[in-house]
């Protein structure tokens, strides 16, 4: 009789790797459903960013459309977001000329031949938003920032509006430095200047017209000399700054109210602070040609000497105003001479080091 044999339960083969397999299995299903989950928010987001954008170039936002649209995932677009307060009632004029600037620069990107979904233009109002302010820990206003698609926003990632103004130029070249996404800035057309040079014209061709018979004021040197002194004060107020930079004409503490005309740093200035700076240099100007007039007439003594003691007076006053405005802006000042002239002799070793090297000074 065959020895008896016992026989192992039967397992169908490969069974030990069953459940491995139905983990890794059940993980992928997951893994795609999520994904696809993912997909097709992120899809939502910007069907919805689109619609708007189709209605209005930029986009007005409160507390839970910015974190669910700017600041929650995900997110394969740009945002940029002006923050700012424009009710009435904040009394905030730098806030509305930085607007006209932001919608002349959203509407350039919205019927541009390059609009995509790459970039949106947002706004949130202090009023309509006061939890997005604090969450950001702002507390000042118009503020530019731009989130991009996957991380927090870095410092470059806010627009430096104090150093280079609000022009829609100077904010598109930093749009395109942190997106790569170049936009041309279309004004609408203003035809106010070439009205004003037309009247300009007119009324001095009208006015040559009329002294026709005598042009002998064309060669008065005083005429010249005071269209020669108003350019000049346009010139070192910083008008031509204001031009290209475009700076607010002042600015207001959203917290406490009060508006500064002067800019605290030396690398920027207000519209209001060249307007200022030209009455100032206009009023030293009339003050010295007052002490000469006094000095070269040969009128009545005691006329003479009211003359001085005015023009005196106005060069005195004017001129410590305008030191203390540039002390405000400059810091350091007043400048010690000591460390000044000891400076200057460095400064004069070292050239002659550089063409006489051999000379061995100390």
């Amino acid at each position: 009789m065959a020895p008896s044999r016992r026989l192992a339960p039967h397992l169908p083969v490969g069974s030990s790797l069953l459940p491995p397999l139905l983990l890794l299995f059940l993980l992928c299903v997951q893994f795609g459903g999520g994904q696809k989950k993912k997909e097709n928010l992120l899809a939502e987001k910007v069907e919805q960013l689109m619609e708007w954008s189709s209605r209005r170039s930029v986009i007005r936002m409160n507390g839970d459309k910015f974190r669910r649209f700017v600041k929650a995932p995900p997110r394969n677009y740009s945002v940029i977001v002006m923050f700012t307060a424009l009710q009435p009632q904040r009394q905030c004029s730098v806030c509305r000329q930085a607007n006209e600037e932001y919608q002349v620069l959203a509407n350039s990107w919205r019927y541009s031949s390059a609009f995509s979904n790459k970039l949106f233009f947002t706004i949130v109002d202090y009023d309509e938003g006061a939890d997005v302010f604090q969450q950001l820990n702002m507390n000042s206003a118009p503020t530019f920032m731009h989130f991009p698609p996957k991380g927090k926003p870095r410092r470059a990632d806010t627009f430096d509006l104090q150093r280079i103004g609000f022009a829609a130029e100077q904010l598109a070249k930093w749009i395109a430095d942190r997106t790569d996404v170049h936009i041309r800035v279309f004004r609408p057309p203003n035809y106010s200047g070439t009205i004003a040079l037309a009247l300009l014209v007119s009324l001095v061709g009208g006015l040559l017209y009329l002294r026709r018979n005598n042009l002998e004021f064309i060669y008065n040197k005083t005429g010249w000399a005071m269209a020669a002194l108003c350019v000049v004060f346009a010139m070192t107020s910083g008008q031509m700054w204001n031009h290209i930079r475009g700076p607010p004409y002042a600015h207001k503490n959203p917290q406490n109210g009060q508006v500064s005309y002067i800019h605290g740093s030396s690398q920027a200035q207000f519209v209001a602070e060249s307007h200022i700076i030209l009455l100032l240099n206009a009023a030293i100007t009339m003050g010295m040609v007052l002490l000469n007039e006094a000095a070269t007439s040969k009128g009545d003594v005691g006329k003479r000497r009211i003359i001085c003691l005015v023009g005196l007076g106005l060069v005195v006053f004017f001129f410590s105003f305008l030191l203390s405005i540039f002390r405000s802006k400059y810091h350091g000042y007043p400048y010690s001479y000591p460390r000044f002239q000891e400076t200057y002799i460095q400064d004069q070793l070292f050239e002659v080091r550089q063409y006489w090297p051999g000379e061995g000074l100390q």
